[in-house]
């Protein structure tokens, strides 16, 4: 005989019972489940959107003021020009020679004593800055007011590096005006003295520039993030003293 200490219990009476599928139980569970995945939804978007709208509401308020015209952009020792693609034949895109035209015209008519040229040389194989100092050099520009940066792998690379390599101070920050509000705030926040010239000829190119627009938004998350974390560039390196001998010449 079993004793009662190995006869296995049976389940209260009240005690709920699993059912088949498409069983009033199994109903519960499922709706249960689909509530709770559509609340972590619902949360998740509302999340996303704050973040986007803050993000970009701190990006306007830090560039707010400090944006100009060309013509009205107060003077200062350096002009920033942040890169863009380059073609394989080492010629600069349509929206990196617009840039490049900018800084052109801040040099000639004094506004800038040097052009640092900062962008993506990750690869061997691949020179955003040497083709921008080529571009602006083939232009009139001194070689020796020319600086370039070549770890300027995003916007904010470029602003750190400016101030925590090359010792800049003070500058004008160049590039497309749908970037020039989130170009301005980052150079502003590492500690620069930043104002900022956008480009609106790129415009011309349509689809490109709705696109680059768009993806602008996203961009002002991941500026938002990099000020929070205030994480370092992906190269760091030692002080550069090219900016200050081209000011010195």
């Amino acid at each position: 005989m079993t004793s009662d200490q190995e006869r296995p219990e049976s389940a209260p009476a009240d005690a709920p019972q699993a059912g088949p599928a498409g069983s009033p139980a199994s109903s519960r569970v499922g709706r249960r489940w689909w509530r709770v995945t559509r609340r972590v939804v619902l949360l998740s978007v509302l999340a996303g959107l704050l973040a986007l709208v803050g993000s970009i509401g701190w990006v306007r308020r830090q560039a707010s003021g400090h944006v100009y015209a060309i013509e009205d952009v107060p003077e200062a020792p350096v002009a920033l020009v942040l890169g863009a693609q380059v073609h394989d034949n080492g010629s600069p895109s349509g929206f990196l020679e617009a840039r490049l035209d900018i800084a052109r015209r801040l040099y000639e008519t004094g506004k800038v004593r040097a052009v640092l040229v900062s962008g993506d040389h990750g690869q061997w194989t691949y020179d955003e800055p040497d083709a921008m100092r080529q571009w602006l050099i083939a232009r009139g520009v001194p070689d020796r007011r020319v600086v370039a940066d070549h770890a300027g792998f995003d916007t904010y690379d470029s602003c750190q590096r400016a101030v925590r390599v090359f010792g800049v101070r003070q500058l004008i920050v160049v590039t497309q005006s749908y970037h020039i509000d989130r170009a301005v705030a980052l150079c502003r926040d590492a500690g620069i003295d930043a104002t900022g010239v956008g480009d609106d000829t790129a415009r011309r190119f349509g689809s490109f520039w709705t696109k680059a627009v768009v993806r602008e938004q996203g961009a002002c998350v991941k500026a938002m993030l990099d000020v929070v974390t205030g994480r370092d560039p992906v190269f760091l390196g030692r002080h550069e003293t090219g900016v200050e001998d081209a000011l010195r010449e």
